[in-house]
């Protein structure tokens, strides 16, 4: 297993699934899943999903600057991301960064 193919297969994955259709992503979640989002500790598949479609914006696009990833002691894979988010109708992009484990 190549860390770096996995890691990017992801990020492209999530991300795309992401900015076209956030209830799709509810079968990368499983119900140990956590999502922290501005402090709130958010678990479960249905949750995070229900957090992540209430979001108040509606059209967005991910531009992704980095993807750094390194395996896991438990066979899995580490991913840090980071890059902009940019709404639909704003002038200025947002900064984010999001860590994976899977």
């Amino acid at each position: 297993m190549d860390p770096d193919a996995v890691a990017k297969a992801f990020v492209d994955h999530y991300y795309s699934t992401f900015d076209a259709n956030r209830a799709g992503l509810a079968n990368l979640y499983q119900e140990g899943s956590m999502l922290t989002f501005e402090g709130q500790k958010i678990q479960g598949s249905q949750s995070i999903v229900a957090k992540l479609t209430s979001l108040p914006f509606q059209q967005c696009k991910h531009n992704i600057t980095t993807v750094d990833c390194q395996p896991s002691g438990a066979g899995g894979v580490l991913v840090f991301v980071s890059g902009t988010l940019q709404l639909a109708g704003e002038q200025h992009a947002l900064k984010f960064s999001q860590v994976a484990l899977f």
